[in-house]
């Protein structure tokens, strides 16, 4: 049986109203569990990055041991901690060109923290330019603020097993020891080399390099690049509170 061009039209018309109905609902019901795989997903890396193992948690555990072990301060740029600020109202624009994040709040720049008691932690989010995208993650130094307990990278559209490295546990684990601030107390971050570390540096530079990736040179120039920016911004804090 044939049907008027109407009818087909109306056909459609129904369908689509349909299908439309249903992803909007099924967008609206999976956007709460979506916040909270993120939310959970950036608190697993904060714990990531002090050794915490949390391969074998669930979901409960990590909030659980996050709840009880972090805490989130907020910094002037002076390095001052900002007393009466919520993290929650902060919002973050991010560089285009550099991949760097910054954050404010009412337009006045400020800077996240973490503080771990168990380990005693001080944790800093880091973001920059790789070489096809831009790289998330987080830096933790030891009570200190010059040996490094740990880093992080979580989010990044690096090439699989190039740049991609960045997120496996034997490049990371290369920066764990190493340390900052240099014999005269400037602050040089950590230089991800080329090749190997012990082949390229020597004396007091082993404490501030790691070994590169093989064949992701761009990549390896940029977690070196801005982790040093990023570790300026927080200079101020850690210089006022940085024990010997």
């Amino acid at each position: 049986m044939q049907h008027s061009n109407f009818y087909t039209f109306k056909f459609i018309g129904i369908i689509t109203i349909v299908a439309s109905l249903l992803l909007a609902l099924a967008s609206t019901q999976l956007k709460e569990l979506q916040e909270f795989n993120v939310e959970l997903d950036r608190k697993k890396n904060i714990l990531k990055c002090i050794g915490k193992d949390v391969t074998l948690m669930n979901a409960d555990a990590i909030m659980e041991e996050y709840k009880s072990n972090i805490r989130n301060v907020i910094l002037k740029l002076n390095g001052d901690i900002a007393a009466n600020i919520a993290s929650e109202n902060m919002e973050s624009v991010q560089n285009k060109s550099t991949g760097q994040l910054n954050y404010f709040i009412d337009n006045v720049e400020y800077l996240p923290a973490y503080k771990s008691s168990k380990p005693e932690a001080f944790i800093i989010p880091i973001s920059g330019k790789g070489l096809w995208s831009t790289l998330y993650g987080y830096f933790a130094l030891e009570k200190d603020l010059n040996t490094v307990m740990g880093i992080t990278f979580y989010k990044h559209g690096e090439t699989p097993g190039l740049g991609g490295e960045v997120e496996k546990k034997w490049f990371q684990n290369n920066f764990v020891g190493k340390q900052i601030i240099d014999k005269s107390g400037k602050m040089v971050s950590i230089k991800v080399v080329k090749g190997k570390a012990n082949d390229v540096l020597s004396g007091d530079g082993l404490n501030h390099g790691v070994d590169g990736i093989s064949g992701a040179t761009i990549t390896s120039k940029g977690v070196s690049d801005f982790l040093k920016r990023d570790l300026l911004r927080y200079e101020p804090y850690m210089k006022n509170n940085r024990t010997n």
